[in-house]
């Protein structure tokens, strides 16, 4: 009887196909009934101490959510029509909007969204900036129907809102939001997906993705799911609040029944920093002649500017990126909002809708704006925007910067003084401009350096328009 011989190759891919299979018989699911019982384990522990619950929604297992996705009746209704426009077979259509379903839908787990994230959420937060909660509109908050489903609106600043947001209201909701595709890559999409976000393309002009996307974040709004929204939709990439984009919100009020059983409640929400981690990276985005960076070059300059803040921690020169503060303002029910001006989103025609959604926007980011918190950066650099070409003295510039408190205080800004002490404040905002060169000292007077005026106003731009004029 003669021997058969095998290549290596095909050996060893015969072992690695063997032990995958193991793997996945064994103890893949053992690693999935662990996850899942430390999940509920949380859910039971954090159940009686969260001022919103948890809602079934967010517990149901992901594959089922994907399911009732795609054989929802309004999904179903465009693979008709995206078939019979396109003349394409209704199981290709249904096999694009299935690979949609699963790039969306995320896979909540309350283990790793409330030991996992918010530990980590706190630990970058309080390593790299102060963190500060400024105004609360506590007795607002807590009118709150429990049953409500709650939106925080908010301005985006930077993409430490995220993790800012997410740990600072841990202790009220488990907050599911939005995120880029930039994050799309392993193994963070699946801990992002682990903590309730779900993914979008931005500026995507697939009609049938964006029938998907809009179904999705209905029935996660009619669940009672609790979600950040960012109105603007990127990034402020020269400081000041853009212009709302609509369409998540056009998607989040479509269907609400002002008579049902579950009112949508928006809660404003203003953030700021003394610094933002990637300020020069965004004025980039004002040149227009200016080559954007692509992935690598992007990745070098993070690790290039980790290296460097390494480097100053070692020679004991680090310091933390000046205060972060968020202040939470009065909610706004939609239920009553829409009872004031006799609306139905409803029953509007799509032309009318549009335009009740815009007004709706525009009235949340007004709200938003009024909250963004006056720090002492943001500060310090309205003024020296406003003297570029006049050096201060110390006592000029602390005269310039009490004068413009007075100012935001009469608008009705909300001024976070660290301490409360208002010399310290603007201390601590001149020093933090002049270890970032943005601010120079000579012979006892500090000027602006003409070399760093664009950012300079983007500091000056997050607190411009909480002035009167």
């Amino acid at each position: 009887m003669g021997t058969v011989t095998l290549p290596l190759w095909l050996v060893i891919l015969v072992v690695l196909l063997a032990l995958i299979g193991l793997l996945d018989r064994l103890l893949v699911p053992s690693v999935r009934w662990f996850i899942r019982s430390r999940a509920s384990k949380v859910l039971d522990e954090v159940a009686s101490q969260l001022k919103i619950e948890i809602r079934p929604f967010q517990q149901t297992r992901r594959q089922v959510l994907i399911d009732r996705l795609l054989y929802d009746d309004k999904v179903q209704q465009a693979a008709a029509v995206c078939a019979r426009e396109q003349n394409m077979p209704r199981e290709v259509v249904m096999a694009r909007i299935g690979a949609y379903a699963h790039e969306i839908v995320p896979a909540f787990n309350a283990y790793f969204y409330f030991r996992v994230g918010y530990w980590l959420g706190r630990k970058i937060a309080q390593s790299l900036y102060r963190v500060r909660v400024g105004y609360t509109d506590s007795e607002g908050l807590s009118s709150i129907s429990p049953d409500a489903t709650v939106v925080f609106v908010m301005n985006h600043r930077s993409n430490m809102d995220y993790v800012l947001a997410a740990y600072l209201v841990a202790d009220q909701a488990a907050l599911s939001y939005a995120v880029g595709e930039w994050a799309r890559i392993w193994p963070l999409q699946q801990l992002i997906r682990s903590m309730g976000a779900y993914f979008v393309r931005r500026n995507s002009r697939d009609e049938l993705y964006r029938r998907v996307l809009e179904r999705y974040i209905g029935m996660a709004t009619e669940a009672g799911v609790t979600q950040a929204l960012y109105p603007e939709g990127s990034l402020s990439r020269d400081g000041s609040l853009r212009p709302p984009r609509l369409g998540a919100l056009d998607y989040m009020i479509r269907g609400f029944n002002p008579e049902g059983e579950r009112d949508l409640v928006f809660i404003p929400l203003g953030i700021n920093y003394d610094r933002t981690l990637e300020d020069r990276t965004l004025l980039l985005g004002l040149d227009h002649k200016a080559k954007r960076p692509g992935r690598l070059k992007a990745a070098w300059n993070t690790l290039a500017f980790v290296a460097h803040q390494g480097s100053l921690a070692l020679r004991s020169e680090w310091h933390r990126f000046g205060y972060a503060c968020v202040n939470f303002g009065t909610p706004v029910s939609m239920r009553e909002y829409l009872k004031a001006r006799h609306l139905d989103f409803r029953k509007m025609s799509r032309e009318e809708r549009q335009a009740r959604v815009a007004e709706l926007g525009a009235h949340l980011m007004q709200r938003v704006g009024k909250l963004v918190p006056v720090l002492p950066v943001p500060l310090v650099a309205l003024v020296f925007e406003r003297n570029a070409e006049k050096p201060l003295s110390e006592l000029e510039l602390k005269t310039e910067v009490e004068l413009l408190i007075e100012r935001l205080q009469t608008a009705g800004a909300h001024i976070y003084v660290p301490r409360r002490d208002r010399d310290y404040a603007i201390t601590a905002g001149l020093r933090m401009m002049l270890l970032r060169h943005i601010v120079v000292e000579r012979d006892g007077l500090y000027a602006a350096d003409p070399a760093q005026a664009t950012l300079l106003r983007y500091y000056a731009n997050s607190i411009v328009h909480l002035l009167p004029d």
